[in-house]
C-alpha cells in the first residue's frame, strides 16, 4: 500500500505544492472573519445579507462532507440532503421548544410549541386538551442535547445504512440510488402530521437559542461567525484525514477496490467510516443553517437537494475539499442573483431562468473544466 497515491489536486504538483487554492481559501476566511462584519458595522450590508451568507456556509459544510466521500473515496451519495435535514429538525425543535407563544402546556407540564400545536394530529375523540408532547421531542430541550444529538443521529443512520449497504457490496450507481430512494422515502414520511413533527409546514416560530434572542442582529452575527467558525473546521478535519495513511487507503478505494480487499483490507469498514463522518458533518450544517432560515420543512429534504450538493462539488472541483467551498458558495451566490426579477432593456429577467444558467454552468464546467472551478487557476498557470 505505500505505493497508494494521494489525490493529485491540492497535492504537490512537479515537486512544488501549488498553494493557490489554499491562500485563496485563506483570504476568504479572514474576509468572512473580519470583511463581512466591518461591512455590516460600517452599514454597507444588511443583516440580512449577513444571514444568508452564513446559510450558504452551512451549505458549503455538507458539501465538504460530500466531496468526502465522493471525491476521495469515490462514494456518490444522494442522501445527503437527509442527513442535513436531521440535524436541521434537531436544532428545529430545540428552537421551537423555547419560540413564541400560541402552544400549550399539556398535562404533564411540558410546553407542545405552537408549530406542532396547530397541526396536532389529534384522534377520534380526543379535544385539544389532551394534546400531549411527543417523547421524542423532550431530549432538544437543551442546547448541548440538542448539538450532541444533531451529530449522534445523521452518524447512526449512515452506519446502519453504509454498514448492510457496504457489507453487500452495493456501489456505483447502485448505492446512490439506494441513498436516493432513501432520501425521497423519508421525505414522504416527515411530510406527514402524523409524525408530529409539523407536517408540510415544518418547525417555525422560533424566538431564542441559548436564551438569546434570534431577533437581535448581534446574535444573528454571531450565528453568523460560529457557521464560518465550524466551515473552517470542517475543512482542516477533512483535510487531516485525507492526508493522514487513513486518507490513503480511503483513496485505495477509490481507485481500485479489489486490489485493496486482496491485500487484506475491509473496505467495507473505512466506506462506513467515511460515510458516517460525512453525515455528522451534514447534521452540523444543517444545525447551523435553521437558526439563520428561521424555519426548517421537508422541503429541505427533497431528492433536488442532495443532488445540488452534488452539483456544488462538481462545479467546484471533486477530489479537492476547497473547490467543495467554492462550489457552494458560487452556485449560491448565482442563485441569489439570478432568481431576482431585473429589468433589462429587451426583456425582462424572470426567477424561473434560473434553471438555464444552473444548466449551462454545470454543463460548461464539465465541458471546459472537468476538474472544477479551483483547477482554473492552474490551467491558466500552465500546470495540469
Amino acid at each position: 500500500m505505500s505505493n497508494v497515491a494521494l489525490a493529485k489536486t491540492d497535492q504537490p504538483l512537479g515537486g512544488v505544492r501549488w498553494l493557490g487554492m489554499h491562500n485563496a481559501l485563506l483570504l476568504l476566511f479572514l474576509a468572512g472573519l473580519v470583511g463581512i462584519p466591518l461591512l455590516y458595522y460600517t452599514g454597507q450590508i444588511s443583516i440580512e445579507t449577513v444571514n444568508m451568507l452564513g446559510r450558504y456556509m452551512a451549505f458549503a459544510i455538507v458539501a465538504v462532507g460530500l466531496d468526502l466521500i465522493w471525491g476521495y473515496t469515490g462514494i456518490l451519495s444522494l442522501c445527503q440532503a437527509f442527513f442535513f435535514s436531521l440535524g436541521g429538525y434537531a436544532m428545529g425543535m430545540y428552537l421551537a421548544h423555547h419560540g413564541g407563544p400560541g402552544g400549550m402546556v399539556d398535562a404533564s407540564g411540558w410546553n407542545i410549541p405552537a408549530c406542532l400545536y396547530v397541526v396536532y394530529p389529534y384522534k377520534v375523540g380526543e379535544a385539544p386538551a389532551d394534546a400531549m408532547l411527543p417523547w421524542f421531542w423532550k431530549p432538544f430541550y437543551t442546547l448541548p442535547a440538542t448539538v450532541t444529538l444533531g451529530l449522534l443521529i445523521p452518524g447512526a443512520v449512515a452506519f446502519v445504512i453504509g454498514y448492510f449497504g457496504f457489507k453487500s457490496r452495493v456501489r456505483g450507481v447502485y448505492f446512490a440510488i439506494l441513498t436516493q430512494a432513501i432520501t425521497v422515502a423519508a421525505w414522504l414520511v416527515f411530510s406527514m402530521n402524523s409524525m408530529k413533527l409539523g407536517g408540510t409546514n415544518g418547525l417555525t416560530r422560533f424566538d431564542k437559542i441559548a436564551g438569546y434572542s434570534l431577533a437581535d442582529p448581534d446574535v444573528k452575527m454571531a450565528v453568523y461567525i460560529i457557521t464560518l467558525l465550524c466551515l473552517a473546521g470542517v475543512y482542516l478535519l477533512c483535510r487531516y484525514i485525507v492526508g493522514s495513511r487513513l486518507g490513503r487507503v480511503l483513496i485505495a478505494v477509490r481507485d481500485n477496490e479489489k486490489t485493496l480487499r486482496f491485500a487484506g483490507y475491509r473496505p467495507h469498514v473505512y466506506k462506513v467510516f467515511a460515510f458516517v463522518v460525512a453525515a455528522a458533518i451534514a447534521g452540523l450544517g444543517g444545525m447551523l443553517y435553521t437558526p439563520q432560515m428561521g424555519i426548517f420543512t421537508p422541503a429541505n429534504m427533497e431528492a433536488g437537494m442532495s443532488i445540488m450538493v452534488v452539483i456544488w462539488v462538481a462545479v467546484g472541483g471533486r477530489g479537492t475539499l476547497s473547490g467543495a467551498i467554492l462550489g457552494a458558495l458560487a452556485v449560491n451566490l448565482l442563485y441569489s442573483f439570478f432568481t431576482s426579477e431585473k429589468d433589462f432593456i429587451l426583456f425582462t429577467w424572470k426567477s424561473e431562468y434560473w434553471q438555464f444558467v444552473l444548466g449551462g454552468l454545470f454543463i460548461g464546467v464539465v465541458l471546459l473544466f472537468p476538474k472544477g472551478l479551483c483547477n482554473i487557476g492552474r490551467r491558466f498557470a500552465g500546470k495540469h
